[in-house]
């Protein structure tokens, strides 16, 4: 049997114009359903996991388009409650060259985002679960998506489940003294934490004035009228983890760097802090063909990896190499199998044609 994955969040409905037109341009959309948790499970659940997505959906048939996305994917959706006003939408313009992308967001009273914990029989969704994971993007909904999270994760710990969560702060969702308050005490609940630098010092600092400047104390220290070496970058940014791990007694701490060469071309990498070493891994130059989701094929192929036994250091290569092929991929999902990211880890870059 599979390792049974719950992962928990909101689903959305996404309209895009088709290619690369504006939102001005655009006399039709493309329809795709996406979010961060089912996103990872959708990931999962491609690599052949038990990928259990818990959410709330309306009642009514967009709702249902929704499941039928997630089950298309084999995701198992057992566990989503019907109810609630409305599905979260949100608009994509794919950028191009130097052209970013854009998204506007309507998720405002979504279903999930007024979901109540009794709703949920969280004892029934983690029996037999091996692995949880959240977003910092489903408590930022608001008050009782937080309280949501906060149950889910209790029970998950009662039943000795590994948790790990991808930080993801958005400033449109809350504020950093908000994401801190809310935060800091689920975090008490993580093993395995996915994040970035300001992230991290978000966790960690109560200078707000430095958060604002998308600055943290691992790398203030380089700003100068030179750039920072390499080595020494990584020195600091192990520091920092050093300093969360300790802060939370996590297992694990995963950041991602990515070179914005433009909207069309992308440098993309990791690291994985395991306690004792800052592991890196091999890096990639990335044609993007969509770059939604690549965040979250990162965290699932970090949570198969370490899941099904993978050292550290082919665990985070598994992940990267995962993250690579979602950005050649339209849509949300990460609709690779693990062959395909196995080939690609192991250094089959050529793209040439499989006959």
């Amino acid at each position: 049997m599979s390792a049974k994955i719950v992962t928990l969040g909101e689903i959305m409905l996404r309209l895009s114009p088709p290619s690369h037109l504006r939102f001005g341009q655009a006399n039709q959309f493309e329809v795709n359903y996406g979010g961060g948790e089912a996103n990872v499970a959708a990931s999962l659940a491609q690599f052949g996991m038990d990928a259990c997505f818990v959410t709330k959906l309306p009642d009514h048939e967009i709702g249902q388009c929704a499941i039928e996305a997630l089950r298309r994917h084999n995701v198992n959706t057992m566990h989503i409650s019907r109810g609630g006003e409305r599905l979260g939408i949100y608009f994509l313009e794919n950028g191009a060259s130097v052209r970013a992308s854009k998204v506007v967001y309507d998720r405002k009273h979504s279903a999930i985002a007024e979901a109540n914990p009794e709703e949920f029989d969280f004892d029934a969704i983690f029996r037999n679960a091996s692995w949880f994971h959240f977003s910092g993007i489903t408590p930022a909904l608001g008050p009782k998506a937080a309280s949501l999270v906060e149950a889910a994760v209790i029970a998950a710990k009662r039943h000795k489940v590994t948790v790990s969560l991808d930080f993801n702060y958005r400033k449109k969702l809350w504020t950093l003294e908000e994401a801190r308050r809310i935060m800091r005490p689920l975090m008490t609940y993580v093993d395995v934490f996915i994040g970035g630098e300001r992230d991290a010092a978000l966790l960690l600092s109560e200078d707000e004035a430095l958060l604002q400047a998308g600055l943290t104390p691992a790398v203030t220290m380089s700003i100068q009228d030179h750039p920072m070496e390499k080595g020494e970058k990584i020195h600091q940014t192990a520091e920092l983890l050093k300093s969360l791990k300790e802060r939370f007694d996590l297992q694990y701490i995963a950041t991602t760097s990515r070179d914005s060469h433009s909207a069309s071309d992308n440098g993309f990498e990791a690291m994985l802090y395991d306690g004792s070493s800052l592991i890196t891994s091999k890096h990639y130059e990335l044609r993007i063909v969509d770059r939604v989701g690549g965040g979250d094929a990162f965290a699932a192929g970090l949570i198969y990896g370490l899941a099904s036994g993978r050292a550290p250091q082919a665990a985070l290569e598994f992940a990267v190499a995962a993250a690579a092929l979602k950005h050649t991929i339209f849509g949300d999902a990460n609709l690779v199998t693990v062959e395909e990211v196995d080939a690609l880890a192991s250094g089959d870059i050529a793209g040439r044609v499989q006959r």
